[in-house]
């Protein structure tokens, strides 16, 4: 019972964070509608791709989705570090809950901060033209939960090796924005040259996006059981992986 209260107050603590930082709440809202206005308008009518139906600004709807959620996901590993270093960690490792359950309520409460911008953008979706059925929305909103977790376990993983903000941030700047661009997010994925292709299809954001973009507006380049298979096993692949590593860190630090 004391895992699961554990799993539940960590979670509660990192949820009841994001939501005391309405400046967050509100970028989370402004700086992707001006990604699908700005961007999509512009470079919209400047492009049009092969095989795309529908307006560009549709098209990338998901991927804006897809890059809210990676950017707050693994930004949110930052608290890992702000907790070491004002030694609220140490209160943690010493109360009887598991380290595992430790990294699990963490990356349940980053992940939930990350769906909870992810449900906000699906409600405005009528802003860049795309029709919102509450299939839909509830097809969506359960792909943004593994999507979510798995990037949460990403930044719980830099973290782990990290002990300063500016270490932080640095690894975070050379992983996110590869993640990102090579998603498929503003642009289909198909036609590529082969060694692009590759790098593609290693991104596990591209078999989220694609989901996303399946389920939202109907189009995508792999089957959804696919897609929805490789986003699964990545964040149990991740959260386990953190799990392990961060124990290991943290035992060595004690």
């Amino acid at each position: 019972m004391s895992e699961w209260e554990g799993i539940y107050t960590i979670w509660f603590r990192e949820a009841l964070r994001y939501i005391r930082y309405r400046s967050r709440i509100l970028s989370s809202i402004v700086t992707p509608l001006l990604w699908l206005l700005i961007f999509g308008t512009g470079l919209g009518s400047a492009i049009r791709f092969a095989g795309i139906a529908g307006s560009y600004k549709a098209f990338i709807f998901p991927g804006i989705i897809g890059q809210t959620i990676l950017f707050t996901s693994i930004f949110s590993g930052v608290s890992v570090i702000m907790d070491r270093q004002y030694g609220f960690l140490k209160e943690i490792m010493v109360a009887p809950v598991s380290r595992p359950s430790i990294v699990f309520g963490k990356a349940l409460g980053i992940g939930t901060a990350s769906i909870i911008q992810g449900v906000i953008l699906l409600l405005l979706s009528f802003v860049v033209g795309v029709q919102m059925t509450p299939v839909i929305f509830i097809a969506s909103f359960l792909l943004m939960i593994p999507i979510s977790v798995g990037l949460a376990g990403v930044g719980l993983l830099i973290a782990t090796f990290t002990d300063s903000m500016e270490g932080f941030n640095l690894i975070m700047s050379f992983i996110v924005l590869p993640m990102f661009l090579l998603s498929g997010a503003l642009f289909p994925v198909t036609g590529l040259p082969s060694f692009l292709q590759v790098a593609v299809y290693l991104d596990p954001l591209t078999y989220g996006v694609d989901a996303l973009r399946q389920v939202i507006i109907g189009q995508g380049a792999l089957p959804l059981y696919e897609s929805t298979f490789v986003v699964v096993g990545f964040a149990v692949f991740t959260i386990v992986l953190a799990a392990i590593l961060f124990s290991k860190k943290e035992q060595n630090l004690m």
